[in-house]
């Protein structure tokens, strides 16, 4: 099964799970919430438990276009947040906001990035000019399935309130990014420049390894029905 398909049918499973009347009998609530945040934005599906323990499943989305430039090469980028967090919360104080989550994130996080002529590219430390490389496509990548660990303030299904505020802080681990890099020109194809590509991806992946943490921090309103 292709990961696509199988996070839609989690995610269809989870929301038709949470409608269940029998699914949340200890606590008879379902909550939804709309958020923004490092994730993205996105809503999620929070589902009662026990009155200590709460389920959720959300779906979080975001493009991005911007710029940047390394070894003298200027990238035009494309960043596309697209993440399904499926998570247990905690709440170890009675009649307190206060969580402590786990779970996965299922996670389509990508870059795409076009390499443009500035006269010459500095490849793995080499020079090569524009007629040679024409252009370098590039992309991250990040682990499809990344465990995910932190705390936060609210419960969507909590007794005291119907509105309260839903706020998460942790990190998602996504693994050390996977840099891929295509040079377009004829010079693609020389032994000595796919040597060298190589190391310009290994020290692009070497400068953004601390995306493996990813920090997650998102705030919204959430509604209990």
């Amino acid at each position: 099964m292709k990961i696509s398909t199988f996070k839609q049918a989690l995610l269809v499973a989870m929301i038709s799970f949470s409608l269940s009347p029998s699914a949340f009998a200890d606590t008879g609530d379902i909550g939804l919430a709309l958020k923004g945040g490092t994730l993205g934005l996105g809503g999620e599906v929070t589902v009662g438990l026990t009155p200590a323990l709460n389920a959720r499943a959300g779906f979080n989305a975001f493009n991005y276009d911007g710029n940047a430039t390394e070894s003298d090469i200027r990238y035009d980028y494309k960043l596309k947040l697209q993440s399904i967090p499926v998570l247990l919360d905690w709440h170890p104080i009675d009649n307190s906001g206060f969580r402590v989550s786990s779970g996965v994130v299922f996670n389509s996080n990508k870059v795409n990035a076009t390499g443009t002529p500035q006269g010459t590219y500095t490849i793995g430390g080499t020079s090569y000019s524009a007629a040679d490389v024409v252009s370098l496509t590039g992309d991250v990548a990040f682990k499809k399935v990344s465990p995910y660990a932190g705390i936060g303030w609210g419960n969507a299904v909590g007794p005291d309130k119907r509105l309260s505020i839903a706020f998460d802080l942790g990190v998602m681990f996504q693994g050390k990014p996977n840099v891929s890099l295509a040079a377009s020109g004829p010079i693609a194809t020389n032994a000595t420049f796919i040597t060298n590509l190589a190391n310009e991806v290994a020290d692009l992946e070497d400068k953004i390894k601390n995306l493996q943490y990813y920090p997650v921090i998102s705030l919204g309103l959430a509604y209990k029905f």
